[in-house]
């Protein structure tokens, strides 16, 4: 090989090198973090309700509205959610990303006032709501929005003289969570959801006659690579990431969405947004 085509291959090669840099700038930043997916599961247990057959929640969180998720993508996602007529709709935390310095409108109010569900909207904090003084202006917005704020309490859903049970914790990292004093009074019979923004506490909820927790904070890592898996999540979403995770203990489920938005970096990589549509369904034993 002479001189002038050693020196073409390596410039070619370093061009391609850039070219795919680039390129892959360019999907994590403006792409991919609009590929909104639907994650279907059923979640199927002896302790469901007959009447409850059938019965849909969808699970939505982490949207951190204001950094690189603006009302225009919101109100598309209100109505891709709209679309599955759930039964219940819950919001697991994070929902503007700095309260501080967030611009607070009525379109925020008007696109999460549109999301339907004939058993009622519910809502946790996340870290993100109690950062930045945000606690009082974030639960300002959602009351106005139809939601239920879920604190260290819970709500029991009947349907057709049957019961199932929504309970939430306060955050895990700003706030005071009391997981006895969230499931005080409930019959440990009734079939439980547990509503927990950071993931990690499900080590905890194990402890509790809780049937399933549904989670978000982690972003599934927000940023993954093949072979290596996710490069950072935050604290309390350490352990579990993404997806479904069965404890032994006490047969609990623990489920967690990687969510709807961005933070600290605007980008997804193999690690689309999601929202999930879980279908309760009664096993027969």
């Amino acid at each position: 090989m002479n001189r002038r085509s050693f020196l073409k291959k390596i410039i070619g090669g370093l061009l391609t090198v850039v070219g795919l840099g680039a390129g892959a700038y360019y999907y994590a930043r403006d792409i991919e973090p609009r590929l909104l997916q639907l994650d279907y599961q059923d979640i199927i247990s002896p302790k469901i309700p007959t009447a409850f057959e059938g019965f849909k929640i969808v699970q939505f969180t982490d949207t951190h509205v204001g950094f690189h998720y603006s009302i225009d993508q919101l109100k598309k996602l209100v109505t891709e959610i709209n679309e599955q007529d759930p039964h219940v709709i819950v919001f697991t935390g994070d929902l503007i990303d700095e309260p501080q310095t967030y611009a607070w409108d009525h379109m925020l109010i008007e696109a999460l006032q549109s999301l339907k569900a004939l058993y009622g909207k519910y809502w946790i904090y996340g870290n993100h709501d109690h950062g930045g003084y945000g606690t009082e202006s974030v639960k300002n917005i959602m009351d106005q929005s139809g939601f239920k704020l879920l604190k260290n309490n819970h709500t029991v859903i009947e349907h057709h003289n049957e019961s199932i049970v929504f309970a939430g914790i306060d955050d895990v990292i700003l706030g005071k969570p009391d997981l006895s004093q969230t499931l005080d009074g409930i019959d440990p019979q009734l079939f439980t959801i547990l509503l927990a923004h950071e993931p990690d506490f499900a080590e905890s909820a194990t402890k509790f006659p809780i049937d399933i927790q549904l989670s978000g904070h982690s972003h599934g890592g927000q940023v993954r690579f093949p072979f290596i898996g996710h490069l950072y999540t935050p604290a309390y979403a350490e352990k579990y990431i993404q997806g479904n995770y069965k404890f032994s203990r006490n047969n609990m489920n623990l489920y967690v969405s990687r969510g709807i938005g961005t933070t600290r970096l605007p980008f997804r990589f193999l690690c689309k947004p999601e929202f999930s549509i879980f279908t309760l369904k009664k096993e027969v034993t």
